[in-house]
């Protein structure tokens, strides 16, 4: 939802060797590289590894954008060099990269109770379904605030350096 809020329906294209929609586009003054993998979250790592050795990406300028159960709806939390947290499309990007030097944005999808604590689910399959379930009309509003803020941040990262917009951000 944050990339198609950064690109137009026009920019992008699938590229099969990648395994990824593609679009070219520009965060600030910044030639940037938009990629969607096309593949199982759990392998999505293939098509990050590929992009960088084609077009010579350094993993430091990496930056994956993804949910996080463990963050509050909506939130945001930028953080750099650090493990996946169990999350296994960050872990297979790791492996696609051989490197944990990359950028993450997290980006909370799990509602809370009124006193502020997560509602996880509890077990693989309750997990499993609520990252590909819908969200509710009031969640989805919530969401859409929260792609406009995650891509004024993927912006900051680019212009103004990664620790600025996580000292703005997080």
């Amino acid at each position: 939802m944050v990339l198609e809020a950064l690109a137009k329906p026009s920019d992008w294209t699938h590229d099969e060797v990648l395994e990824a929609d593609i679009a070219k586009g520009r965060l600030g003054a910044t030639p940037v590289l938009f990629l969607k993998p096309q593949t199982f979250m759990n392998i999505s790592g293939r098509a990050v590894g590929k992009a960088k050795a084609r077009h010579k990406i350094k993993p430091e300028h990496i930056i994956v954008v993804h949910d996080d159960i463990d963050l509050p709806l909506g939130a945001l939390k930028i953080t750099f060099g650090r493990g996946s947290g169990g999350h296994r499309g960050v872990e297979s990007v790791v492996r696609g990269i051989r490197t944990k030097n990359f950028t993450r944005v997290r980006v909370g999808v799990t509602p809370t109770t009124p006193a502020g604590k997560l509602r996880k689910p509890r077990g693989d399959t309750a997990v499993t379904s609520f990252i590909v379930g819908v969200f509710k009309k009031s969640e989805s509003e919530i969401i859409k605030k929260s792609v406009k803020r995650v891509a004024s941040a993927l912006e900051m990262i680019v212009t103004e350096g990664r620790q600025r917009a996580m000292n703005g951000y997080n």
